[in-house]
């Protein structure tokens, strides 16, 4: 009898195994990936390897974790790479920072208050030659400049035939307080052209709530487009993605050249105790074809207290599909899992 039930048990653990299997192999990722961790960005180097950075809820540090697999965040060690300064500029919300490799070297640009004023908020760089960005020596580049500088954060960099570009946020034009999405060509990894436009600005109800905000641009260049997604409204069950694109080989300083879409791509959804989802970044799977999200959300919805105070903003990622007509699917009515077992359509 107990060898019987021995067997039995062996079955259901091999059963196990291999649906653990499956789900790897189907582009599955152990939700929440990393616990409060919002703004992240998950970047994957020439050698396979993922870095993972986001903002920390004491808002005072830098961290990079690296893995060989995005479900190894998981369980990857952090190392601080840089920590707020005691005064002056640089020395509060430390935020939304991300992990780029330029001409040879790892830079991360990321937002920052001073010590005396944590909204004094402007974007700053950091550069670090190594090979693997988590060792080395990390030299503060110091502030990106751009024309408006009021409250400048959220920098993405991005590159599209031979041109480097930036995007990131500001306030927006005129007298209405919101902010807004800038973009520029990129003179050098930390400086910009003087030509510097807005791309977008708050524009429909679902991008004010509480706030007026377009912020978190990430891009992704596939299908002959330029997709950038961005967040909108406050840090709260509110938030969500929106998204804008153009065509490669556009004008991108043009504004002309953006369509934005009237409605949000990726919003709360109870069911699955998903709110707030925003501020996201795209990487590649293991297979390095699959599109991957990482995005940070929340599993419940009252906070008390502000928004920005409450840490429990987890990273997750999910598979990121594409309709016949090469438009993104961010796939709003799936659970994160449910995504990679999407039917591709036809």
């Amino acid at each position: 009898m107990n060898f019987q039930r021995l067997s039995i048990l062996l079955v259901f653990l091999g059963l196990g195994m291999t649906a653990h299997s499956q789900q790897l192999k189907k582009n599955q990722f152990h939700n929440p990936l990393v616990l409060q961790r919002a703004d992240p960005f998950v970047t994957k180097s020439s050698n396979g390897t993922y870095y993972f950075i986001a903002t920390a809820p004491e808002y005072d540090r830098i961290e990079i974790r690296s893995s060989k697999t995005i479900n190894g965040i998981k369980d990857a060690n952090p190392v601080i790479v840089w920590r707020k300064h005691d005064k002056g500029p640089m020395g509060n919300h430390i935020w939304a920072p991300e992990l780029h490799r330029i001409e040879g070297k790892w830079y991360i640009y990321f937002a920052a208050g001073s010590a005396e004023n944590k909204w004094s908020i402007h974007k700053y760089a950091l550069s670090n030659p190594s090979e693997d960005p988590t060792k080395g020596e990390w030299k503060e580049e110091g502030q990106i400049v751009s024309k408006g500088d009021v409250f400048s954060l959220d920098a993405t960099t991005f590159e599209m035939n031979g041109q480097r570009y930036m995007i990131w946020v500001d306030r927006g034009p005129g007298n209405v307080v919101n902010t807004s999405l800038y973009i520029a060509k990129m003179t050098s990894p930390t400086t910009l052209d003087d030509k510097q436009v807005v791309i977008s600005q708050p524009d429909y109800d679902w991008e004010m709530h509480t706030y007026k905000v377009n912020e978190g641009p990430a891009v992704l260049v596939k299908n002959g487009k330029v997709f950038l997604a961005f967040s909108a409204s406050a840090t709260d069950a509110t938030y969500c993605i929106g998204l804008l694109w153009a065509k490669e080989g556009a004008d991108l300083l043009d504004p002309k050249s953006w369509t934005k879409l009237d409605k949000p791509v990726f919003f709360t959804n109870e069911k699955f105790k998903r709110y707030g989802p925003g501020h996201n970044s795209f990487t590649v799977a293991e297979d390095g074809k699959t599109d991957i999200m990482i995005y940070h959300a929340r599993d419940y919805e009252k906070i008390k207290g502000d928004a920005l105070s409450d840490p429990n903003r987890h990273t997750h990622a999910r598979v990121l599909k594409w309709t016949k007509d090469g438009m993104p699917d961010f796939g709003q009515e799936y659970d994160d899992n449910e995504m990679a077992l999407k039917t591709k359509k036809k």
